[in-house]
């Protein structure tokens, strides 16, 4: 497999130029290929957070590269790496962030709606297949609100594939469920991951749950350990 992300020397710090400045990235390299589901862990304040900000073109490092596809994004201007965040990468977060007023479908047809600026049959149809995939078809039309917190999750999943990214970043998307809903989601996830090759990253402190994964990457105190 050819790889997706590859990430050279990366360094980041903040307060640079001022008595406390502070780097929190010491040249981490690592690289994820092509359909790879891998596990990042670390304690908390190891800067998981900020390596995922970085990945999912959030954030700019200090230093170093970041190559997505063999396109080096840290060259990119502001308005071409929002292009290539949406087209790219998805999102699941540890918290949902689902809006409770909608339906798990309008939920879910949000990064169409902002990619193409309007609502049509096709986004629909895109939605009700997600919703199919993640085991909600019966629930599409649900008010978000009334759904228990892994069905919750699960609408966040199919909504980080809407725009069908090469990479989903889950930073700790089991963390706030209980066990069989964390296996729920863990386990739908890596279904997507070999039936569709999409790539993973998934961020958690669950190490049932790493061991799984293909490969694991550890980071502390901003390198890489293992």
């Amino acid at each position: 497999m050819a790889d997706l992300l590859a990430v050279e020397d990366l360094r980041k710090s903040y307060d640079i130029g001022t008595p406390i400045e502070t780097e929190i990235l010491h040249g981490l390299s690592l690289r994820i290929r092509h359909g790879e589901f891998v596990a990042l862990i670390g304690p908390s304040g190891s800067g998981k957070s900020t390596l995922l900000n970085i990945i999912g073109l959030l954030d700019r490092p200090t230093s170093g590269r970041l190559l997505i596809d063999g396109r080096d994004v840290t060259r990119m201007g502001d308005a071409e790496l929002t292009r290539l965040r949406g087209e790219t990468i998805g999102f699941v977060f540890q918290y949902h962030y689902l809006i409770t007023a909608f339906t798990a479908a309008e939920n879910v047809m949000m990064p169409l709606l902002v990619a193409r600026g309007g609502r049509d049959d096709a986004m629909a149809a895109r939605a009700a297949e997600l919703l199919d995939w993640v085991g909600l078809a019966r629930w599409r039309d649900n008010l978000a609100s009334n759904m228990s917190g892994g069905q919750q999750q699960r609408v966040a999943v199919a909504r980080a594939l809407a725009m069908n990214p090469a990479l989903v970043l889950a930073d700790e998307p089991t963390g706030n469920l209980d066990s069989r809903s964390a296996e729920t989601v863990f386990a739908l996830m890596r279904d997507i991951n070999r039936r569709n090759g999409t790539a993973f990253l998934f961020v958690t402190h669950n190490m049932g749950l790493a061991k799984r994964c293909d490969r694991t990457i550890e980071v502390i105190d901003g390198r890489i350990a293992a």
